[in-house]
């Protein structure tokens, strides 16, 4: 799961997470955003909140749009823009705090994170979602995968997101377009990990 902090360590963590590939490193988009894609649900400049080795940024890259992943992992950095080199693909990679979207000084028509706002929580999720307002465009929107409160593995140390409390984070200013059962790809379980699949609008 790419995010910014990792589901294993605190923000701003060490930057050898990712010295060996960490499970949610699937080596491929999310089965989830690449339906998305195929979609053509993805529009606009794009940014990827805590997109780890990049795999949704290039993605975005892949339909010819302009795509920015921000995370603080400096190695997932590397990595990201060694695949968009070898894959011929022009996206932006930026060592950035996600509760700091703000700063950017940028505007986004598509944000996508994946495994990112169930870890935060509190001030921290506060915080996030005020700069992804920032940020968005007005029509613009975002797409968020995040583990479920159906998943029963408590193996991963994040806040699991319900139906309900995404619809409250999102209740100003926002329309919540769908919320979705779905999964989270992993490199340990065929089956994945439970989640939301959410789509929300700014307005």
């Amino acid at each position: 799961m790419a995010d910014t902090t990792s589901h294993h360590r605190p923000h701003g963590g060490p930057a050898n997470l990712y010295d060996s590939p960490p499970p949610w490193d699937i080596g491929r988009p999310q089965p989830a955003f690449l339906r998305l894609a195929q979609d053509g649900a993805i529009t606009g400049r794009v940014l990827d909140a805590g997109c780890g080795t990049g795999e949704h940024a290039l993605m975005a890259a892949g339909l010819g749009l302009e795509a920015t992943g921000i995370d603080l992992s400096a190695t997932a950095l590397g990595i990201a823009q060694r695949k968009a080199r070898d894959r011929g693909l022009t996206a932006r990679f930026l060592r950035h705090d996600a509760r700091r979207l703000a700063a950017l000084g940028e505007s986004f028509g598509t944000v996508l994170n994946c495994g990112l706002f169930h870890v935060f929580g509190g001030a921290d999720r506060a915080a996030y979602s005020a700069g992804l307002r920032h940020v968005l465009l007005p029509g613009g929107r975002y797409f968020m995968l995040g583990i479920s409160d159906q998943e029963a593995s408590e193996q991963w140390p994040v806040h699991k997101l319900t139906r309900t409390g995404i619809r409250e984070a999102f209740a100003d200013g926002w329309h919540v377009d769908s919320i979705h059962a779905d999964t989270i790809g992993i490199t340990t379980d065929p089956g994945g990990v439970r989640a939301w699949l959410a789509a929300i609008t700014r307005v």
